[in-house]
């Protein structure tokens, strides 16, 4: 029986003041994503990408040029580039927490859009005919105001019409969720917020540790079993991902971005980043072309 240690915990770029987040990869080169689960909902289209291989719980398929998916949070899911022959696809990712829609979910006017969600735990997969009604709406989001009201009703919009796809196909028949919601990931979850939220600033393993009701050795041990990383790797990876979003995204030179990530100066950020990624933040900016907008 498969563990909660055979997949990876991603923690995202969403941050706590976001209602939503949007990552457009328009020349991706490779997607190679292992299994791996997050808290929040995803909703990632790919183009050009005839002939990968698309994991979502236990359903495995080959995918055609275009693909247009939706999971839950917790939802195990992955990538492999498989026999996809392209050099780049473009991909568009949208990632946001389910708790936005708390207060309107269950009114009749969301009916729709609670069932897609509830279906999500098992991911969902989009009809042809949906796409091509939808992806100019997808593309159109990459380029609204990031700091408009407008992006969040487009994207409520977009998840309105998809929810009224009967086309849509479930694609795993398990409902790997349920799992997922244990005591123990729902405290990972609370302790990884909270890193997220002070990433910025010189945390220590002792302050955490207080924060969850836990020893220094107990979160120790428990990130350990959990994330299969220790407190300043998980740290790191947090930092790294928020680095990657403002060198692609923001006009802040490499120390800017060292020091507002949390990291102590640029030489360890270089170091980090690279062990990470395989290229200095630099050569990262220079090498991949992405949107990213927030609201």
């Amino acid at each position: 029986m498969e563990s909660a240690d055979d997949y990876l915990k991603e923690v995202t770029p969403l941050g706590e003041d976001d209602c939503f987040v949007i990552i457009h990869r328009p020349q991706k080169r490779g997607f190679e994503y292992p299994l791996h689960i997050h808290p929040e909902f995803e909703l990632n289209y790919l183009e050009g990408a005839k002939g990968a291989l698309r994991i979502v719980g236990d359903s495995m398929e080959e995918i055609s040029d275009k693909d247009l998916v939706l999971v839950a949070g917790g939802t195990k899911h992955a990538y492999s580039n498989h026999h996809c022959a392209a050099e780049t696809v473009c991909e568009i990712t949208i990632q946001f927490r389910a708790d936005v829609f708390d207060s309107i979910i269950n009114t009749r006017h969301f009916k729709s859009i609670r069932r897609m969600f509830e279906d999500a735990s098992k991911g969902l997969v989009f009809s042809s005919e949906m796409l091509v009604r939808i992806v100019p709406e997808l593309k159109k989001l990459t380029k609204d105001d990031s700091d408009s009201f407008h992006s969040f009703l487009h994207m409520l919009e977009i998840l309105k019409i998809l929810s009224s796809d009967n086309q849509m196909r479930r694609l795993s028949s398990e409902n790997s969720v349920d799992g997922y919601c244990s005591s123990e990931n729902e405290r990972l979850e609370r302790i990884l917020r909270f890193m997220h939220e002070k990433f910025r600033e010189s945390i220590m393993l002792a302050e955490v540790a207080t924060k969850s009701g836990m020893s220094e050795a107990s979160l120790t041990r428990f990130l350990k079993k959990r994330t299969g990383k220790t407190f300043i790797d998980t740290l790191n990876d947090i930092r790294i991902s928020q680095a990657v979003c403002r060198l692609i995204d923001t006009s802040a030179s490499i120390t800017e971005i060292c020091y507002d990530c949390g990291f102590n100066n640029v030489s360890n950020f270089n170091r980090i980043f690279k062990k990470r990624k395989g290229c200095t933040p630099t050569d990262y900016k220079q090498k991949y072309e992405k949107s990213r907008f927030k609201l």
